[in-house]
């Protein structure tokens, strides 16, 4: 099977995993897993929005 993201030059993001319900302790931690899973959130939709100004004919959500 051949996978065209990985051969390209210009591969679509990968959106983040959210964390699992298991890995929040629910104890207010400062750095919360959910707090860094908004932030890379953040970054992917910015590296796709970029991404697909960069792709010609790309439009709509595709799988994430």
């Amino acid at each position: 099977m051949h996978d065209s993201a990985a051969s390209s030059p210009d591969p679509r993001p990968i959106a983040p995993q959210p964390p699992a319900p298991y890995e929040c302790c629910e104890s207010g931690c400062p750095l919360c897993v959910h707090d860094l899973y908004a932030e890379e959130l953040t970054r992917y939709r910015q590296a796709l929005a970029a991404w697909e100004a960069r792709q010609p004919g790309v439009s709509g959500p595709k799988a994430q």
